[in-house]
């Protein structure tokens, strides 16, 4: 374990070096094009998970009203055909890149209204009011943000009393299998190539931390994909 730990080490000092330097910037300009391709891959194998997950979204809609999401790190927006036809969607995301690749799902998704598109991060969304959405969306995002007990308390404070987060997240593997001895490993060059993520993130811990009145959570094997983030946990919190 030490010497391929020590290998892999080895392997991220150039992508280390370039992080110290600055010029790992330039990559977070090339990972959406990469993140964006890689959705559609993702996307199939996670079809019926994300089907199930977003199942009964619209019941959280305010009375009398259409449903206003807000979507935390939405990327290229590979989650909006699964929202319901003439949701109100607010798109954020720390990187202002993904918006090219954004533009095209919006366009491909002409059921849905599109608020605004906003370059923050998740721990410090100060220019969203207070209990202003009904629903915050998270898929494949608590993995890299740097507090995710921060994201949440903002989360929580955005949402409506009643309101709903919806997450879809991979997880740390069980640390008696050999899958969690390949996260150990492989994470210093995962963290590189995936702008910043996590792949032995105890994310479920958080979410039963973070004093949401209801919290609907299963742990999953998700199909097909690569086998280092194939544990996951999905499900949505109640403000």
């Amino acid at each position: 374990p030490g010497l391929c730990l020590l290998l892999c080490q080895v392997l991220t000092f150039p992508l280390h070096l370039m992080e110290v330097t600055g010029l790992y910037g330039r990559y977070k300009c090339l990972f959406p094009y990469f993140a964006y391709n890689i959705t559609f891959s993702y996307n199939d194998k996670m079809h019926e998970v994300k089907r199930d997950l977003f199942r009964n979204v619209g019941k959280f809609a305010s009375s009398g009203g259409a449903l206003h999401l807000l979507e935390l790190g939405c990327g290229s927006g590979a989650n909006f055909s699964f929202y319901p036809y003439g949701c109100t969607v607010t798109c954020t995301d720390p990187n202002p890149h993904f918006e090219k690749y954004l533009r095209i799902n919006m366009g491909a998704n002409d059921h849905l209204t599109y608020d605004r598109f906003m370059v923050v991060s998740g721990e410090d969304m100060k220019d969203i009011k207070d209990e202003s959405v009904d629903v915050v969306v998270c898929t494949s995002v608590l993995c890299s943000v740097s507090d995710v007990a921060q994201v949440l308390q903002e989360v929580r404070r955005i949402l409506k009393a009643g309101g709903a987060f919806y997450f879809l997240e991979h997880v740390v593997s069980d640390t008696s299998s050999w899958i969690y001895f390949f996260q150990c490993v492989f994470e210093p060059l995962w963290y590189y190539l995936a702008d910043g993520c996590m792949i032995t993130r105890a994310t479920w811990k958080y979410l039963e931390a973070a004093s949401f009145s209801e919290l609907h959570l299963k742990h999953i094997e998700a199909p097909e994909v690569t086998v280092l983030i194939r544990p996951h946990i999905m499900g949505y919190a109640i403000k």
